[in-house]
């Protein structure tokens, strides 16, 4: 079963259609956790509520932690608290895109 930090590995893979950047980089995924039955649990957030990428970004993300060995079902909760900023980005990142 894999670790949270190996899911969040994982992850980046997980790219934001419109920036081109993966979901970890832009700060989108808040909590991980791997319970002992290999249930994933993932908390994150979009840019925004009307993201049009929303859908697809999510979709991306249970694919990707599901095709990892030992995982037994992915559990992905949007949330909007704490609100999405690009404080949030890697600062690599930010600096790349202007902030």
């Amino acid at each position: 079963m894999p670790t949270a930090e190996e899911v969040r590995k994982a992850l980046r893979q997980v790219k934001d259609p419109e920036l081109g950047l993966n979901i970890m980089d832009i700060g989108l995924v808040y909590e991980v956790a791997v319970d002992e039955a290999g249930a994933v649990k993932i908390q994150m957030t979009l840019t925004s509520p009307g993201c049009p990428s929303g859908a697809e970004i999510m979709q991306d993300a249970k694919n990707v932690v599901e095709s990892m060995e030992g995982v037994a079902s992915t559990d992905i909760e949007l949330v909007w608290e704490p609100y999405w900023t690009p404080e949030r980005m890697d600062p690599r990142v930010k600096t790349f895109m202007g902030y």
